[in-house]
């Protein structure tokens, strides 16, 4: 009699198995993009959006155009030959002034953090090797 319970059990089991739709049928595709997942973007996208957004009204029409001695973005051979605290002194530079440069791009307006996140997506353009923070 046990023989025929154990027997029962297995068979019973079997049957649910069979019965799983998880064997038919195909897993759903994972999203792939941002929009697809509705996920909000990171800090980091945030703030490289604000940069991108603040060097075009601000700083682009003399770093893309070399105007008044700019060094134009994405040339690396204009911005050798800076300081060795280069990335300091750039983000001082672009927020109070510089030579022909006016601080924050003639926009006083403008926050000391977009001011710094348009120098970050300048030298993302120009380093795109450098690490992000």
């Amino acid at each position: 009699m046990l023989m025929f319970y154990r027997n029962v059990w297995v068979l019973a089991l079997l049957a649910m198995a069979a019965c799983s739709p998880a064997g038919d049928e195909p897993a759903a595709a994972a999203p792939s993009t941002r929009a697809e997942r509705d996920v909000k973007p990171t800090w980091r996208e945030d703030y490289l959006a604000l940069g991108q957004d603040t060097y075009e009204r601000a700083c682009a029409s003399c770093h893309e155009s070399g105007e008044l001695g700019a060094p134009i973005t994405g040339r690396r051979e204009q911005w050798v030959g800076r300081s060795d605290l280069w990335q300091a002194v750039l983000f001082e530079h672009a927020k109070t002034g510089y030579l022909d440069m006016p601080g924050k791009g003639g926009q006083p307006e403008l926050t000391d953090e977009a001011v710094q996140a348009a120098a970050e997506y300048m030298l993302g353009l120009t380093y795109p090797e450098l690490p992000r923070d």
